[in-house]
C-alpha cells in the first residue's frame, strides 16, 4: 500500500475502433476519468482478448505493479489503500447518499445500455454482433457473440427487464437523468467544488451515451434533454482529458468524429 503509483500503469480495454461496445467503454471511462481526478497516470492499451485477460471477465482491468484490479468499485478500494481517496472530504451521509446514486447509474443506465446492445433486435444484428465478434474469424465470431448475447439476456430475465419494451427503458434512462439533474443542480460537481467517484462514474456513462453513434438518437436525446448533465460532461471533459497525452484518453475518438460504436 505504500508503494507509490508506477509510471508504467496500464489500464485494458477492447480494440476501440472496431470492437468495444457501449457499455465497456463507458465502464473504462469511468476508470480513466476517476484516475485523472486522482492524478493517477496510466496508458490504456487496447486487446483484442482484454475481457477473457480480466480476472473478473469484465473490463476495464488495470495492471499496477504486480496488481491487476478489474472494474471501478475494487479499484477506487485499490487506490485508496495507495493513499488516493476522492470522497475523503465527505461526511458518512454524503457518502452513503453518493453510493446511493451509484447504484442507480449501475442499476439504470448500465443496464439500459446491456439492454440495447443484447436485447434490441436491429442493434444485435447491425451493431452488437459484427463489433463483438470483429478480432475472431468465422464462426467463433458468431459462437461468442451468441455466447455473451444468452449470458446478458439471462440476466436480464433475472432483474426483471427481459420483458420490457425500448421505450420502457428508454423512460427508465430518462427518469435516471431526471433524478442526476435534480441532485447536480447548478453545482461544478455532485458534491459541491470537488470531484468524487460518482462524478467520475457518471460522466462516464453519459458521455459515451452522448458521443456513441448506435441506430438511433433516442438515448442520446434523453441525456440532452438535460443542460446541466451535458455542460457537466463537457466540463470534465475539459478539465480531465483534452491536453492530456492522447494515450491517457478514448475522448480522441470523439475528436476525430469516428463513431464509437457503428
Amino acid at each position: 500500500a505504500a508503494e507509490p503509483w508506477p509510471e508504467n500503469a496500464a489500464l485494458y480495454q477492447q480494440l476501440k475502433e472496431e470492437q468495444i461496445l457501449l457499455s465497456d467503454n463507458a465502464a473504462s471511462l469511468a476508470v480513466q476519468a476517476f484516475l485523472q481526478m486522482c492524478n493517477l497516470p496510466v496508458r490504456v492499451i487496447c486487446r483484442a482478448n482484454a475481457e477473457y485477460m480480466s480476472p473478473s471477465g469484465k473490463v476495464p482491468f488495470i495492471h499496477v505493479g504486480n496488481q491487476v484490479v478489474s472494474e471501478l468499485g475494487p479499484i477506487v478500494q485499490f487506490v485508496k489503500a495507495k493513499g488516493h481517496s476522492l470522497s475523503d472530504g465527505l461526511d458518512e451521509v454524503q457518502k452513503a447518499e453518493m453510493k446511493a446514486y451509484m447504484e442507480l447509474v449501475n442499476n439504470m443506465l448500465l443496464t439500459a445500455e446491456l439492454y440495447l446492445q443484447w436485447c434490441d433486435d436491429v442493434t444485435v444484428e447491425e451493431i452488437t454482433h459484427p463489433r463483438y465478434g470483429s478480432p475472431y474469424p468465422w464462426p467463433l465470431n458468431r459462437i461468442l457473440s451468441y455466447q455473451k448475447q444468452w449470458e446478458v439476456r439471462r440476466k436480464m430475465k433475472a432483474i426483471g427487464w427481459a420483458g420490457k419494451t425500448l421505450e420502457q427503458v428508454l423512460e427508465d434512462v430518462d427518469q435516471c437523468c431526471h433524478a442526476l439533474s435534480q441532485r447536480l443542480g447548478t453545482q461544478p460537481y455532485f458534491f459541491n467544488k470537488q470531484p468524487t467517484e460518482l462524478d467520475a462514474l457518471v460522466f462516464g456513462h453519459l458521455f459515451t451515451i452522448l458521443t456513441t453513434q448506435l441506430i438511433t438518437d433516442e438515448l442520446s436525446e434523453k441525456v440532452k434533454n438535460y443542460s446541466n448533465l451535458t455542460a457537466f460532461c463537457r466540463r470534465i471533459e475539459q478539465q480531465y482529458f483534452e491536453g492530456h497525452e492522447k494515450d491517457s484518453s478514448t475522448i480522441a475518438a470523439r475528436s476525430s468524429k469516428r463513431p464509437l460504436l457503428r
